[in-house]
């Protein structure tokens, strides 16, 4: 069948006419990250997860994976390569807390974090990069979080982390522009999750009054601009950070 083809009749083509990609989600296995996972796979595109526990959602590939372990991205990129061909959308998802005060957060603590957050998400966007380099295409998005704006009190190794993310997408757009690859942060604030339902109900009202729409967000929020900053629409939307938070971050 021809492109034209293609274009003339998506009547049971899921994703409406579009090119399917080939997607990896890091940390896919709940929250966010799997959100993510099954909204692509809905759209008809071959997707991947990565974890280190956890199953991936139906119609996915699911991954074991440490994105702290070099060895491990390898042998997860490799099984993925196999499976769909080389990863033309990265959502570099994982991330993990270790919330304590500074006086109390220990080296561990924080090293863990940043080894996890930033250097794992450094570590997956540099082997995504030069399949994308030859292809001429890629999509980069890094999922950071509204505390990397704002700071929060016990958060210090977090939010510098989720910081950083912003300084590595700005200086991968600039370093890959020219082969058509994006690379671009989204922001989410409080958004309804596992994690979040198991807060109290005075604290999330707490929250609720900080945010000017008023709600914590639902994954669907997010979900909706990773897939615009993945599609075709957002091709010349580069080193940007999208904060998804209700208002929250506003001026930061």
């Amino acid at each position: 069948m021809t492109d034209a083809d293609q274009s003339q009749d998506n009547s049971t083509d899921p994703t409406g006419g579009a090119t399917a990609r080939s997607v990896l989600v890091t940390g896919g296995s709940r929250g966010i990250g799997r959100a993510i996972a099954e909204r692509f796979a809905a759209a008809g595109h071959r997707v991947a997860t990565t974890s280190r526990s956890g199953e991936a959602p139906a119609g996915v590939l699911g991954v074991r994976c440490d994105i702290t372990d070099a060895g491990q991205v390898e042998a997860a990129f490799t099984q993925i390569e196999e499976a769909h061909g080389p990863v033309e959308v990265l959502v570099a998802n994982a991330g993990i807390t270790k919330d304590t005060l500074v006086l109390r957060m220990t080296d561990e603590d924080w090293q863990q974090v940043i080894d996890t957050n930033l250097t794992g998400s450094f570590r997956v966007a540099k082997r995504a990069v030069r399949p994308m380099i030859r292809g001429r295409f890629g999509r980069i998005i890094f999922i950071s979080s509204v505390v990397g704006l704002l700071g929060s009190a016990g958060q210090v190794n977090y939010a510098a982390s989720k910081a950083g993310l912003l300084g590595m997408a700005r200086s991968l757009a600039r370093e890959v522009g020219s082969r058509g690859i994006t690379a671009n942060v989204i922001a989410p604030g409080f958004i309804e999750t596992d994690m979040t339902a198991e807060l109290a109900d005075d604290l999330v009202a707490g929250y609720k009054k900080q945010i000017p729409l008023g709600r914590l967000g639902a994954t669907e929020d997010v979900t909706a601009a990773v897939e615009f900053l993945a599609g075709d629409a957002a091709g010349y939307i580069t080193g940007a950070q999208i904060p998804v938070d209700g208002g929250l971050g506003m001026g930061h």
